[in-house]
């Protein structure tokens, strides 16, 4: 099996926000603001060819599908669509991909499953031969939003996934479509239902598996946050954060699971550490995935 990490649409959201009740002394040295108070953000995705027998890709990015004024609103820089020529770079085109995996459905992470905007034309899903993969919790969420998150939802998103007769809802630990090469992890802090999937890796200890890598969505969007009391402020339940992503890390250092990020802009994967205080950080870290065997 080979990996891929795609670039999709990228942000400039507020620095703030992103950083929650972290000061601007100490996050800015993480990531410089511009002078809007704006930092940079990747929307990454990561494809994974043979899984399970599939093409699979996990998360879309926000994609091109905002008009014009929300685009601006939004930060989003680039008016194509970036991960559609990310994938024809890697050597695919949206109808090759079987799976998409989605760890929720805020529209910086699912936006990318829609054509890029048009004047006059109604949103449209691109990838005409994908099953869709999405937690049952957050989907309900995501049909019924609380006015917390209402607005990082897209209204028509899930009639349309339900008219492709390709929706999987997944409430435990794997899905029939992928078996037991992908393991789902769920999270409550950012949004309900948060699913965070882990491609399992080649080797087994004590009959857990080691050496797989997780994508991390926004439980962790980045290296930053990898410190456990940094959360966003889009985080509904900081403290419950916090407590999911010390469990979390520690589990994936002690499986050596690597990390893989969709919002840090210079950084796709990366080992956990642990220093002699119970500080988590990373290392070993890789810009880019270009076609890597999991094992690497």
């Amino acid at each position: 099996m080979k990996l891929w990490s795609l670039m999709g649409n990228s942000q400039k959201l507020d620095g703030g926000a992103m950083f929650g009740n972290a000061p601007r002394a100490v996050w800015a040295k993480w990531s410089p603001p511009d002078e809007l108070n704006r930092i940079e953000l990747a929307c990454r995705s990561l494809l994974a060819t043979p899984l399970n027998g599939r093409t699979v890709l996990f998360e879309a990015g926000i994609g091109a599908f905002f008009d014009p004024k929300m685009r601006e609103r939004y930060g989003v820089v680039e008016e194509r669509h970036v991960l559609v020529d990310s994938l024809a770079a890697a050597g695919f085109a949206p109808a090759d991909i079987d799976v998409v995996v989605l760890s929720h459905l805020h529209f910086d992470h699912a936006g990318g499953l829609l054509a890029a905007w048009a004047e006059g034309e109604p949103p449209r899903l691109l990838f005409p031969n994908a099953t869709y993969i999405v937690g049952r919790s957050h989907y309900e969420r995501a049909r019924q939003p609380h006015a917390r998150d209402r607005a990082s939802f897209i209204p028509e998103l899930p009639a349309l996934l339900e008219a492709t007769g390709r929706l999987e809802l997944v409430d435990g630990e794997y899905s029939q479509t992928l078996g037991e090469a992908v393991r789902f992890h769920f999270s409550d802090g950012h949004t309900p239902g948060l699913m965070l999937s882990e491609i399992i890796g080649p080797e087994h200890v004590q009959g857990r598996p080691h050496g797989g890598v997780v994508f991390c969505a926004d439980l962790i969007p980045g290296r930053p946050w990898v410190h456990v009391p940094i959360t966003m402020g889009y985080d509904r339940n900081a403290e419950l954060l916090i407590d999911e992503k010390l469990a979390f890390l520690a589990d994936k250092l002690e499986r050596n699971v690597h990390l893989f990020f969709t919002h840090d802009p210079a950084c796709a994967l990366a080992q956990v550490t642990c220093d002699a205080k119970g500080r988590f950080g990373t290392a070993h870290e890789v810009a880019e995935l270009h076609a890597r065997p999991l094992a690497a």
